[in-house]
C-alpha cells in the first residue's frame, strides 16, 4: 500500500510539474506573441504617422506653389496695368506736345 501511494504520489507531481511546465511555455508564448503584435503595431502606427507627415508637407507644397502662381500672376496683371498707363500717359503727352506745337505755328502763322 505504502508503495502504490508513493507511486501515485511520484505520479500526481510529475504530472503537476507537466501542468506547470506547459502553462509557462503557454504563459511565454502569449507574453512573446503579445510583444510581436504590440511591435506591430507600433510600426504600423509610425508608417502611418510618416504617410500622414510627408501628405501633410505635399500638401503644404501645393498650397505654396500656388500662392507664388497667384502672386506672380497678380504681379503680372499690375505690370500690364502700369504699362498700360505709362502708354496713354505718353499718348497723352504726345498729344499735348502736338497740340502745343499747332498753337505756336498757328500763332505764329497770324
Amino acid at each position: 500500500v505504502v508503495v502504490v501511494a508513493v507511486v501515485v504520489m511520484a505520479a500526481v507531481v510529475v504530472a503537476a510539474v507537466v501542468v506547470v511546465t506547459v502553462v509557462v511555455a503557454a504563459t511565454v508564448v502569449v507574453e512573446a506573441t503579445v510583444v510581436v503584435v504590440t511591435v506591430v503595431v507600433v510600426a504600423a502606427v509610425v508608417v502611418v504617422a510618416a504617410v500622414v507627415v510627408a501628405a501633410a508637407v505635399v500638401v503644404a507644397a501645393v498650397v505654396v506653389v500656388a500662392v507664388v502662381v497667384v502672386v506672380a500672376g497678380v504681379l503680372v496683371v499690375a505690370a500690364v496695368v502700369v504699362e498700360a498707363v505709362v502708354v496713354v500717359a505718353a499718348v497723352v503727352v504726345v498729344a499735348v506736345v502736338v497740340v502745343a506745337a499747332a498753337v505756336v505755328v498757328a500763332a505764329v502763322v497770324v
